[in-house]
């Protein structure tokens, strides 16, 4: 007798090929049988009119301080995720110096809008090496598995100390240091290195992240501890300017060491390569011998806007000034009250003390009615230009700004509103088509655990069925099977997970079963969940049926059913696909 038998569901096995009808058998953490008739199991779940599929994996998060204290590991649990790789952008909390967690929590509260009164509250710091965070990590069952990055900004840290500020260049001393303790940690467990060299990424004091100031001899070096090793995946987040000629080292790197390099591929205005220049780049590279990876997004990275998020279009208002260290109640009746709307309509935006560098995307966010969009209870996350709150406040015959207030007042205080600053720049998704077809491309980034205030894009993988395999109307769209592929085997691949991504004997029993005409995501809300009531937006999803990890049901219909079998993934898994082979 199995212990759990998946029945009658229609198999999209994660390798492309076509689905086809058949029953799962699972016996321990492992796939044992894929056919018809499995016989009898102590558990089933009915699949009839379903589809089954791997557990997603994502390879782009930032639950490094939630890891410590969440075993439910939402949001990223409640859209089929199985499996995370967290500490990307250089930003994480190992290794840690005890007179560095401050620091440290500033530095992942700047560049991921994680409130740092939660990570204070809520992480123990029972480590101060990267294998003993390892270690600390191993002490809490969760529902997905979890890897790890070395970030560069705690491994800076720790090595410089008081030393490490914007353009400090350490000795060669200092790189070696560096060098050992990545490669410490990627022969403890971890799956890579990261780093961030990107202007937008800056501690919560305003200072950008250590690894922009990198040079490329530092970078290599690092990248060699992981050659080192043997295995491992150098990711990174750049502004990649076109002078720094990024795609030269990481070229280098790659073929020295022989591993993947990857990198955020992001269309944006504000970068001096178009992304077309970005992936050009990169293939040139890869063309010489290179395995450069670059990880794009599935739709407009944004900013879901709200008075209680993180930004708005008001902020700078004074009047909101006045009022925005009140309690939320306080807050709610000004907002609410006609006399207090005219006055804030009535003013300027002050911009003073604001970052000049980011000026520009500060005026969008306090003006650009043209490019923010109502989020409506069928919001569709590929508007057209009809759908911008410029074009609703015309139709309606109202300022722009007095729609846009109206909105974010609405459902008492809880309406949203989204603002695309990255991969939307044509103002549809249509560039992503191609990337969609490619084998140096993942689907990623969608910064599971970060950015509370402002972006909840760990609904990544639900996004991905609802709109480009099922509803999407401006555009192609992508066959299911290539989909399923992308965000299970394609994710897997590249840091080394060979046991998990297929539905087939000998993998491990991460599955999904989804009822494709169910599945739609619902609204954003903003939770106050977190430790020190720290907030967090979060949506959840109709369509899954269940969600199975390492054999067990973890979630039911969207309910968690109280199974935490995920654990932390140490290095390569490929032990169990070589006898699986035999």
């Amino acid at each position: 007798m199995h212990d759990l038998v998946i029945r009658g569901g229609t198999v999209v096995d994660g390798s492309g090929g076509e689905p086809f009808v058949a029953d799962v058998a699972v016996d321990g953490d492992r796939i044992v049988a894929v056919g018809a008739d499995l016989g009898p199991a102590r558990e089933e779940v009915d699949a009839r009119g379903r589809i089954v599929t791997p557990g997603f994996v994502d390879v782009h998060t930032h639950y490094d301080g939630q890891a410590t204290w969440d075993r439910e590991m939402a949001p990223s649990s409640w859209h089929g995720v199985t499996t995370v790789v967290m500490g990307n952008c250089g930003v994480g909390f190992a290794p840690a110096r005890p007179d560095r967690h401050d620091w440290l929590i500033g530095l992942m509260e700047g560049v991921e809008d994680i409130p740092g009164t939660a990570l204070a509250e809520g992480m123990t710091w029972e480590w101060e090496t990267f294998p003993e965070y390892m270690d600390a990590l191993e002490k809490l069952p969760r529902t997905v598995d979890v890897a790890c990055h070395v970030p560069h900004g705690a491994v800076r840290a720790y090595v410089l100390g008081d030393r490490e500020r914007p353009g400090a260049v350490p000795t060669a001393e200092d790189i070696a240091e560096m060098s050992r303790i990545v490669e410490e940690g990627v022969r403890a467990g971890a799956l890579g290195f990261s780093t961030s060299r990107t202007v937008i990424h800056k501690s919560v004091d305003g200072e950008v992240v250590p690894g922009t100031t990198a040079t490329a001899e530092e970078l290599i070096e690092i990248g060699r501890a992981m050659g080192r090793v043997g295995h491992g995946v150098f990711e990174m987040a750049s502004d990649l300017n076109r002078e720094w000629n990024e795609f030269d080292w990481m070229g280098k790197l790659s073929r020295e060491t022989g591993l993947p390099v990857t990198f955020a591929a992001l269309q944006s205005i504000a970068k001096e390569q178009p992304l077309d220049e970005q992936i050009a780049n990169m293939r040139a590279e890869n063309a010489k011998g290179a395995n450069i990876v670059a990880q794009i997004a599935l739709r407009g990275n944004g900013i879901i806007m709200a008075w209680r998020g993180t930004v708005h279009p008001f902020r700078f208002r004074p009047s909101w000034q006045a009022i925005m260290d009140l309690p939320w109640d306080a807050q709610k009746a000004k907002l609410l009250d006609p006399a207090f709307k005219a006055q804030l309509l009535s003013e300027e935006n002050d911009f003073s003390g604001a970052p000049q560098d980011i000026m520009g995307l500060l005026m969008v966010v306090a003006g650009g009615w043209g490019m923010q969009f109502e989020m409506d209870a069928d919001f569709d996350y590929e508007p057209g230009p009809e759908a911008s709150i410029a074009a609703r406040a015309a139709a309606a015959g109202v300022d722009p700004a007095d729609y846009a207030y109206d909105l974010l007042c609405r459902d008492d205080g809880a309406g949203f509103a989204y603002l695309p600053i990255l991969n939307y720049a044509d103002g549809n998704l249509d560039f992503l088509e191609a990337l969609q077809d490619a084998g140096d491309t993942v689907n990623s980034l969608s910064d599971g655990g970060a950015h509370c205030g402002t972006i909840c894009d760990a609904a990544s993988p639900t996004f991905m069925l609802q709109h480009w395999v099922r509803d999407r109307k401006r555009g192609g769209r992508i066959p299911l099977a290539r989909a399923i592929k992308r965000q299970c085997r394609d994710t897997a691949l590249l840091y080394g997970l060979e046991d998990r991504g297929l539905v087939a004997p000998g993998y491990l029993a991460d599955l999904n079963v989804i009822d494709m005409d169910a599945i739609r995501l619902g609204k954003p809300w903003l939770a106050f969940d977190l430790p020190a009531g720290g907030k967090r937006l979060l949506q959840k999803a109709d369509g899954y049926v269940a969600t199975i990890k390492s054999g067990q049901v973890t979630f039911r219909s969207g309910e968690g059913q109280g199974t935490y079998p995920g654990t932390v993934i140490r290095g390569p898994q490929r032990v169990e696909m070589a006898l699986a082979a035999e």
